[in-house]
């Protein structure tokens, strides 16, 4: 099988996958994410046996704001909450 062959057979395989299609026009959305609580973030973190550094790596904030998240000093904005609840929820997800 000559290099260009392998090419087209490589192609095609991507092309097989199907896809399907999202509209967000007619989704029903999900409500906001509800606050958690300094324990809730806490217990969180030591579920995933992670260091304030290490999940704020994983979530891309500072290691201060999950300090604070911790001590009930600030709350996690909107975004990073929704991605502590598909956290909470798959653990996975913060790996990919």
């Amino acid at each position: 099988m000559s290099k260009k062959d392998k090419r087209k057979n490589k192609k095609e395989h991507h092309t097989k996958v199907s896809v399907k299609s999202f509209d967000l026009r007619t989704a029903d959305l999900p409500s906001r994410p509800k606050p958690l609580k300094p324990a809730d973030i806490r217990a969180l973190r030591a579920s995933l046996n992670a260091s304030q550094a290490l999940l704020a790596r994983l979530l891309n904030v500072s290691s201060n704001a999950v300090e604070s998240w911790e001590q009930g000093i600030r709350e996690p904005r909107q975004a990073t909450l929704k991605l502590l609840h598909i956290a909470k929820r798959n653990p996975a997800v913060l790996l990919d």
